[in-house]
């Protein structure tokens, strides 16, 4: 009989606990493994002190402020689940308006579902973001949330949501809808056009505390605010200086922008914040930092690649976007309060 323990090394995330793990080989019948795990000797030993928090303070640091992180779409989870799920039917293999093999087309920016990665759980606030592609008549049925803020922004296609606080709406390219689920709310998701995808991005937000009273809004978005330029579309409930059309029980910001060939677009990013910026659409799309002391940064990108963006403790920065003199750049930008250790530490 034979068991081994190991720790798989690396700095643990946030600075959480490191990951034990034990196995035991095929015992024959009658036998056993007897394992002993003597934690505190991790702690009071001094060179393993060390050790445990230096990993734990380099994980907190590695980044430095003012950093621009590029994250390539090929390091996104793809994931494409069965047309059982959520109540849908059977793939439809011969239908031209299909885009897709499959109904659903997810790609995770962070652990979710069956992508279960510990070293990339979330960003700041930012629990979850998912671009999803649905497939006509296709969609997810009834299901609950709690204790999350949710906000949901169209790429392309409608968008029919029902809830279970008697919410029902249709949105379309440029919208954003919003469900704060509090203590608990089911509801769907649901794409009734027969010749035409939808592609959405989901993201779950921390709320600043739990149990709050569900609610639902939407808004249609407007083009020429977000045309060149970015648009405000959700802000912090408690922040009354923004206009927003949409408030969220979180301190985060979502804004939008598209552009034309050639044009740019940039957004403040102040002193202790952070970003999230994803590429919705474009290709060979310029992405710069500059304005803190760390030196300015630029990165070319494409669509679906996306980027975190760590603020600078005490200088403001500036988010640059400029789209390719041959092909327009659809951008969204989650801005948040700045949580130290934040990022992916699996790049």
């Amino acid at each position: 009989t034979v068991s081994v323990l190991y720790w798989n090394g690396g700095s643990p995330p946030l600075c959480s606990s490191p990951t034990i793990r034990f196995f035991a080989t095929a015992l024959p019948t009658k036998s056993f493994a007897f394992v002993v795990l003597a934690v505190p000797l991790l702690f009071t030993i001094g060179t393993a002190t060390s050790r445990l928090a230096t990993t734990c303070s380099s994980g907190m640091t590695g980044i430095p402020p003012g950093t621009l992180r590029y994250i390539p779409h090929a390091k996104l989870a793809v994931s494409e689940p069965s047309p059982f799920m959520f109540g849908n039917a059977e793939n439809e293999a011969r239908n031209a308006h299909w885009t897709n093999g499959n109904w659903l087309k997810s790609r995770f920016h962070f652990a979710f579902a069956e992508y279960d990665n510990y070293a990339n759980q979330q960003f700041g606030v930012l629990r979850v973001l998912n671009d999803d592609l649905v497939q006509p008549a296709r969609g997810f049925g009834t299901h609950p949330h709690r204790d999350m803020e949710i906000a949901t922004y169209i790429v392309k296609g409608q968008l029919t949501h029902k809830d279970s606080m008697g919410s029902k709406e249709t949105l379309g390219r440029g919208a954003v809808q919003y469900m704060s689920a509090g203590t608990g709310v089911r509801h769907s998701e649901f794409n009734e056009a027969k010749d035409s995808d939808l592609r959405f991005i989901q993201m779950w937000l921390l709320p600043k505390k739990r149990g709050l009273n569900p609610n639902y809004g939407g808004d249609a978005g407007d083009e020429k605010a977000r045309q060149d330029q970015f648009q405000h579309l959700v802000s912090d409930v408690d922040n009354s200086a923004a206009a927003a059309p949409v408030k969220i029980h979180s301190d985060a910001n979502i804004f939008v922008a598209e552009l034309a060939k050639g044009k740019e677009a940039s957004l403040p990013i102040q002193a202790g914040r952070q970003a999230y910026a994803v590429i919705l659409e474009g290709t060979d799309v310029s992405v710069s930092v500059s304005g803190c002391d760390a030196a300015a940064a630029t990165q070319k990108a494409t669509m679906y690649d996306a980027f975190e963006v760590h603020g600078a403790h005490d200088a403001a920065m500036t988010l640059s976007f400029t789209a390719d003199k041959e092909s327009r750049a659809h951008v969204l930008v989650v801005e948040m309060s700045k949580v130290e250790g934040s990022g992916r530490r699996d790049l």
